[in-house]
């Protein structure tokens, strides 16, 4: 919709069929904000001409005052920022969800049972491991490539 101010208040007021007092009442009301010259005379844009219609139309079919119409045009309002954070929420999770899949992509490994080793590994006795674990330090770490492997020795 095109917001340049063009049309003066007679010719907005002939184009949406109102006399231009409404316009002006409308103005002061704050269900209209048309912008203004130099000189100080009012210029409706387009955006301004479909408010007027949206104003006329919820007046003069659903019977509302004034009152009515201005929390209509408020609720209108903020459906508009609603559905914008909404599509702005959305957006980000989409690129969110698209990092998650490429990072799947990258720590997978492609496995070729053909080519694969059994590779047995000789576990610590229970005592061993047992001391291992409680080890002051050792719980609560998270297991990382450097600490993933441990070597079990035995205390004596």
């Amino acid at each position: 919709m095109d917001d340049r101010p063009r049309y003066m208040i007679s010719v907005a007021a002939d184009l949406v069929g109102m006399h231009p007092q409404t316009l002006r009442i409308y103005e002061s009301k704050g269900l209209v904000t048309p912008q203004r010259t130099a000189g100080n005379t009012r210029l409706y844009s387009e955006a301004d001409l479909e408010r007027l219609r949206l104003i006329q139309q919820l007046t003069t079919e659903l019977g509302l005052n004034l009152a009515g119409v201005e929390q209509v045009i408020r609720l209108e309002e903020q459906i508009r920022r609603m559905q914008r954070t909404m599509e702005r929420l959305e957006r980000d999770m989409r690129e969110a969800i698209a990092q998650v899949h490429k990072q799947y992509r990258r720590d997978l490994v492609p496995y070729d049972p053909e080519r694969a080793q059994l590779v047995r590994a000789r576990r610590a006795p229970c005592r061993q491991r047992c001391q291992a674990w409680s080890e002051p330090g050792f719980a609560g770490r998270e297991a990382t490539p450097a600490r993933s492997v441990r070597t079990w020795t035995s205390r004596g």
